[in-house]
């Protein structure tokens, strides 16, 4: 007699919320980079700014849940790296940090998608 072998199924729970994690982390990005004030901040953009926010992202995707708190902690311990580079003014570094912990606010903010009623 053949035994059938089965797979549980897991919950997929985790990458939806990684998932939702990056999506958050990217529209931030592209808030700051196409938003209001998008053009001044496209120019003040530099590269260890990309950076610094791209790792911020890494280790936000790595958490089940996101809270401000952890967000600030994050935000926290990739910015004493900056702080540490020579060639980073730490004028520039403040201001990162101010910026990130800023918005996220917008970024905690749930999704709410419009809808248009179609016309008859």
């Amino acid at each position: 007699m053949v035994k059938k072998i089965t797979k549980k199924g897991g919950s997929n729970v985790g990458k939806a919320i990684g998932v939702g994690v990056g999506i958050a982390a990217l529209s931030a990005a592209a808030y700051l980079l196409m938003g209001p004030d998008g053009k001044k901040n496209r120019k003040a953009v530099k590269a260890w700014t990309v950076k610094m926010k791209a790792e911020v992202a890494e280790k936000m995707e790595n958490m089940k849940e996101v809270t401000g708190p952890m967000y600030e902690k994050i935000v926290a311990q990739v910015a004493d790296k900056y702080k540490k580079v020579k060639n980073i003014d730490a004028k520039d570094v403040e201001a990162e940090i101010n910026s990130l912990k800023k918005h996220w606010k917008d970024m905690s903010k749930p999704v709410v998608k419009k809808v248009k009623k179609a016309l008859k």
